[in-house]
């Protein structure tokens, strides 16, 4: 169980992450790898590093809704043939995120959450600068995404 306080600090190390220049996928799953025993923080950038920019930049599933799927995973995503249950109780958790992302976002899709045109993107990042910062909702959605992943995670160790 993680308290608010836990919680609270894992957000901002989370925004602090994306603040530096790395995306929305990688500022989530970093924030909290080492839940799950991944100490080493340049292996949970580089493991998360694709799905930034609503995976690779083509503005679909945002990156920090990716990241929360990706720890997801690593919660109780089933690494045993054939295991149906295991797979399907990992889909549950998955969409029970899904679902709480969407409805305090307004949106699963980058494009949507940031009210481009729903289309790739050119593949260069944009320059982090204060302007980019005050016209992308990304770091609240980080912020969110991890909020969301620990409140559900400790709602479902409860259960």
């Amino acid at each position: 169980m993680f308290t608010n306080e836990e919680i609270e600090q894992r957000v901002e190390r989370a925004k602090a992450l994306f603040k530096k220049g790395f995306n929305c996928s990688q500022s989530v799953f970093a924030a909290c790898a080492d839940i799950y025993g991944i100490e080493d923080e340049a292996l949970a950038l580089r493991l998360s590093a694709s799905f930034g920019g609503g995976i690779g930049r083509m503005r679909q599933t945002c990156g920090a809704a990716c990241g929360m799927f990706i720890l997801a995973g690593l919660e109780n995503g089933s690494a045993i043939e054939g295991d149906t249950e295991g797979k399907k109780q990992n889909y549950v958790f998955v969409q029970e995120l899904a679902a709480q992302f969407k409805s305090e976002n307004g949106s699963l899709i980058c494009s949507e959450l940031l009210g481009i045109a729903p289309k790739p993107q050119e593949p260069t990042p944009e320059i982090r600068t204060e302007v980019y910062y005050q016209k992308r909702p990304c770091v609240e959605m980080v912020a969110n995404a991890v909020r969301i992943y620990l409140t559900t995670l400790n709602n479902s160790l409860q259960d």
